[in-house]
């Protein structure tokens, strides 16, 4: 961890603490569980979420001003998480306990007996008394399981592979991040066709990004809005001692290991480190991955990282760099996932 993450998270601790300090042991005005997408079969479940003491975030609406669009998105970042939460998680006939971390994240693995997809429904609800709520506020929680009729799964990063953001210049990345939203967001020309296309109604999509969990909410709405395949999105804390592609790698092995039946296309951008974090899962699994696409999104396309994953090539695993999304859909049709 850099000295300037460091010194962020100290001070987001230290705010934390004298949030928690102020308001005490009382109730919490706007308690609230929040659940995301998660994933598994025969092999296991994984359901993640956060509490919060936050009222829901409003959805956009058409025509709306960017002084809006700008209050919605500091909402999603200016969080009252909740520590120390007990919560029951239940799918099928089976429950396990977990309790909220420090940021208000959850995490619980479980290994429910004949679940079924395409989707599985579980919830997740408070397992015990928690500053005067007794309640237990169920909350639902969908969980993507691939059928029989699967042929393969598909990996995606999400930031400058399905939709422009400019990860590579800050201030767009933030402009964009702060200013826009589900209804105004763009994906790039074609993505979402290629992607229902490549689903084919049965093969599941998982969207792996180092985009901080904030932005969930936001990101499931562009994905519906757009026409993506839904799935899981697995992304990271936003103040974590992990970094991005250390996150994003131990994310990809989840999803192997949850479903370790199903071959895996691998879907990426050239900005940043997809092409050497996709390089290692290739070699790691051999025979588990199809094909490696990658979008050519870089400010310098002669800067050599990408030719240095590609210059050492040497699996049978066909690598398609392009800036082109025509280019992949040819090739994935030539190559009999089309």
């Amino acid at each position: 961890m850099g000295r300037t993450q460091r010194l962020v998270v100290g001070l987001e601790h230290a705010w934390d603490a004298a949030r928690l300090r102020r308001k005490g042991s009382g109730p919490p005005a706007d308690f609230r569980i929040e659940a995301y997408l998660g994933h598994g079969g025969v092999e296991g479940v994984v359901v993640r979420g956060r509490v919060l003491d936050d009222p829901p975030p409003t959805e956009a609406v058409e025509g709306e001003g960017v002084g809006a669009a700008v209050r919605r998105s500091l909402r999603l970042f200016v969080t009252d998480e909740l520590p120390g939460v007990p919560l029951r998680v239940t799918v099928g006939d089976v429950s396990v306990e977990t309790v909220s971390d420090g940021e208000g994240y959850f995490v619980a693995r479980l290994q429910p007996p004949g679940v079924c997809g395409p989707w599985q429904d579980g919830r997740v609800e408070l397992a015990g008394e928690y500053r005067g709520l007794s309640e237990p506020h169920p909350t639902p929680v969908r969980i993507r399981v691939p059928g029989a009729d699967a042929a393969f799964g598909v990996i995606s990063d999400i930031d400058d592979t399905i939709i422009e953001t400019g990860v590579q210049r800050v201030g767009l990345m933030l402009r964009q991040t702060f200013t826009g939203s589900a209804l105004t967001r763009t994906p790039f020309p074609g993505a979402a066709e290629l992607y229902r296309d490549l689903e084919a109604g049965a093969n599941p999509f998982f969207y792996v990004s180092s985009s901080p969990w904030n932005l969930h909410a936001f990101l499931l709405a562009f994905l519906e809005h757009r026409g993506f395949p839904l799935g899981p999105l697995l992304l990271r804390d936003l103040i974590g001692s992990r970094a991005g592609r250390d996150r994003k790698h131990d994310r990809i092995e989840e999803v192997l290991a949850l479903h370790p039946h199903l071959p895996f296309v691998l879907i990426g951008d050239s900005g940043e480190t997809d092409p050497e974090i996709y390089a290692g899962i290739v070699a790691a699994h051999p025979g588990r991955i199809l094909a490696v696409y990658i979008r050519e999104v870089r400010l310098d396309p002669g800067d050599g990282r990408v030719e240095r994953v590609t210059d050492g090539w040497s699996s049978d695993v066909p690598f398609v760099l392009t800036a082109d999304g025509d280019v992949v859909r040819r090739h994935a049709a030539g190559i009999g996932l089309l």
